[in-house]
């Protein structure tokens, strides 16, 4: 048995983080400021550099507007999960060891925050379970993070909305902060509805990773 290997990203070192987790392999961290950028902006120009060179490459023009529009779909969906608040986002891509084929299953990642009424954590952790509407299979546990509630909805877009009208699996994580005066929200979001079991403990390993202390000072 081999032991996984564990790369650390330069945010552990940032002293304005208020969690640490670990991210399986597959996930790949979305730049939200280039994405999200302001016409005109220093981080749009970025934006259109770093997407330049795959332009270029494309074989027929077609292909470059199929490029762009998917793009501006990804755009879209990104915003409206920042008019959320949601601060992290990261897309996984993993093949399907159940399916015979081996397709590949795309996922997304998201950290949001929320605020909530002060209160103590169990006490927050359970009205997030009972507030949830929609949600299934409602779990509450005490995690090396504090107590927290797991849950899974299965929605769709409005029609108006110009996002994609397949049904949408999300496995959330509710951890109340310390200060119990918010929460924090893991999301896993996925069309791969048949493949729920997989996300939700996929999720659970994010979850028991959560910290919000630094857990390199805590382990120095």
């Amino acid at each position: 048995m081999t032991t996984p290997r564990i790369l650390l990203d330069e945010s552990v070192k940032d002293l304005q983080a208020e969690l640490w987790f670990a991210e399986p392999h597959g996930y790949m961290p979305m730049p939200l400021n280039f994405l999200l950028a302001e016409p005109g902006s220093s981080d749009a120009d970025a934006m259109r550099a770093a997407v330049a060179p795959l332009l270029d490459a494309a074989p027929s023009e077609l292909v470059r507007q199929r490029f762009v529009a998917q793009l501006a779909l990804g755009q879209r969906m990104l915003g409206a999960l920042c008019g959320f608040g949601t601060v992290y986002c990261s897309v996984g891509l993993h093949r399907d060891d159940i399916d015979p084929r081996g397709a590949h299953l795309l996922s997304l990642f998201t950290i949001s925050w929320r605020d909530t009424n002060v209160a103590p954590r169990g006490v927050t952790a359970a009205r997030a379970a009972t507030s949830a509407k929609g949600h299934t299979h409602i779990t509450f546990e005490e995690l090396p993070c504090g107590p927290a509630v797991l849950s899974e909805s299965t929605l769709r877009y409005a029609a108006d909305s110009g996002l994609p009208q397949l049904p949408l699996l999300q496995v959330h994580a509710h951890l109340p902060h310390p200060d119990c005066k918010r929460l924090v929200v893991l999301t896993i979001s996925s069309t791969a509805v048949a493949r729920r079991e997989e996300y939700r403990a996929l999720l659970r390993g994010i979850v028991e990773t959560v910290r919000f202390e630094d857990p390199m000072r805590v382990a120095s």
